[in-house]
């Protein structure tokens, strides 16, 4: 079992923090008052969206797909009231490239939802539900946003696998 640690010491202002990972790299966090930087709860889709970003693109490119760009896009909605807890997380997936399958771009997301993402699976266990989807860029234009998978709440990654095999269904952008 692996074990990540942070430390964190007020460097200045209210709440302004200089966290520091176990693998020694570094972030600044305050509040909104001290508006210096990023705010903890935002580091939460940012999590997602990393950790999801590096399953998916590793997928691809052992898929040999031709991607030229690849931008994740997320948004965490919080309850209004204390301890605005994350309920919700939306996670799209920007692919662009010309001959780009759309059926790979779909399998890396479902795996990357369902077996891979470390902080997806956390998350998804507890009280979020996160929502995986992709837009498909050909050079002709952004195609439409196309859902593949619903994670959580309160269900482990390995519950949603039987979703995964599903046909993705197209949404308005």
């Amino acid at each position: 079992m692996a074990t990540k640690t942070a430390s964190l010491i007020l460097t200045g202002g209210d709440l302004r923090f200089e966290a520091t990972s176990g693998s020694g790299h570094t972030i600044v966090l305050d509040d909104r008052h001290g508006d210096s930087a990023m705010r903890p709860a935002e580091l939460i889709p940012i999590a997602v969206a990393g950790c999801t970003a590096m399953d998916v693109i590793s997928i691809l490119r052992k898929k040999r797909q031709p991607v030229d760009r690849y931008e994740i896009r997320a948004s965490g909605h919080q309850e209004d009231d204390h301890p605005n807890a994350f309920t919700r997380v939306d996670v799209v997936h920007v692919v662009e490239g010309i001959g780009i399958d759309p059926d790979a771009v779909r399998r890396a997301i479902e795996l990357s939802a369902t077996k891979y993402c470390s902080v997806g699976a956390t998350l998804s266990s507890g009280g979020v539900e996160i929502h995986h989807a992709y837009v498909l860029r050909d050079g002709s234009g952004e195609g439409p946003t196309t859902e593949v998978v619903v994670t959580g709440p309160h269900q482990a990654p390995a519950a949603t696998a039987a979703m995964a095999g599903r046909q993705p269904t197209p949404t308005a952008t």
